[in-house]
């Protein structure tokens, strides 16, 4: 029986995504991931219950609930004003992350963002770019970048 490798890129974000365009577009591209490397993918308890003016308190929440599926693992945390990088770059650094010991999770924060004890442990602040997205769109363009960067790895054709 052949043996799975282990999964060495791990994607965590809180809550599910509602809306169905959304998630269609995340499984799409989820499931090209997998076709090419081993991926989970986490969806931690969200803060419920609270006021939007709460946001401080919706992070720690968020927070505590990530940190639960955060083993030994290297974190990029994803942040509009974290490190921009080429989809040539971030292939790069998923190849060397592949090959290394610790399982490497990308973390996106919820619509309050991420609390800083995330942030903290994070090996990488990551920017898709300095404008702000919405969660959704940035869970999406996540998964898409990784996707890509795989290609690259793998040197297979990506229509740009």
């Amino acid at each position: 029986m052949k043996q799975r490798s282990p999964t060495r890129l791990r994607i965590l974000w809180p809550g599910k995504t509602r809306s169905r365009e959304w998630r269609t577009l995340q499984e799409f591209y989820l499931a090209r991931i997998r076709q090419m490397e081993p991926c989970e993918l986490v969806e931690a308890k969200e803060a419920k219950g609270l006021d939007d003016r709460q946001a401080e308190r919706i992070m720690q929440i968020e927070a505590k609930n990530l940190e639960k599926h955060l083993r030994d693992d290297y974190i990029i945390c994803l942040l509009d004003r974290g490190k921009e990088m080429s989809s040539e770059d971030l292939a790069r650094l998923i190849g060397e992350r592949i090959v290394s010991s610790r399982p490497t999770a990308f973390v996106v924060g919820g619509f309050a963002g991420l609390a800083a004890g995330v942030l903290e442990r994070a090996g990488l602040q990551l920017s898709l770019s300095r404008m702000t997205f919405s969660h959704e769109l940035c869970r999406v363009a996540l998964l898409e970048q990784i996707y890509r960067a795989l290609t690259i790895l793998k040197g297979k054709h990506y229509a740009k």
